[in-house]
C-alpha cells in the first residue's frame, strides 16, 4: 500500500501540518484529517525508491546494456527530430507537418 502524504488546509487556503496516511490505491483522497476533523488535501511528493549500496545496479540502463538486450534509443536533437544513438530502427524519426 502506498503511503500518502496531506497538508491540513489553514483558513486562508495555506497548508499546516503535513502528516502521512498508509492507504489502498483505490480508496479515495481524505478530506479531513482523521484526528482532528480539519480540511486537508493531498500533497505531491517524490517517491521513496530503495537503491543498493554499492555493487550493479538492477535495470542497468547504460547505452551498452540496452543494445545487448535489443532495444533501440533515439535522443532528440536541437531541431526537434530524434536521432537514433543505437540499436536497429530508423535512423531519424521526426514528426510530419499536419
Amino acid at each position: 500500500m502506498p503511503l500518502y502524504e496531506y497538508a491540513v488546509v489553514n483558513d486562508d487556503g495555506s497548508h499546516g501540518q503535513v502528516f502521512e496516511v498508509l492507504q489502498k490505491i483505490g480508496e479515495p483522497a481524505l478530506t479531513t484529517h482523521p484526528e482532528t476533523g480539519q480540511p486537508v488535501e493531498r500533497i505531491i511528493s517524490a517517491a521513496s525508491v530503495p537503491r543498493p549500496m554499492g555493487g550493479p545496479i538492477k535495470g542497468d540502463i547504460s547505452n551498452r546494456n540496452l543494445e545487448k538486450l535489443g532495444f533501440t534509443k533515439y535522443q532528440k536533437s536541437s531541431t526537434g527530430s530524434y536521432e537514433k544513438v543505437l540499436g536497429d530502427g530508423p535512423d531519424l524519426i521526426k514528426r510530419d507537418n499536419l
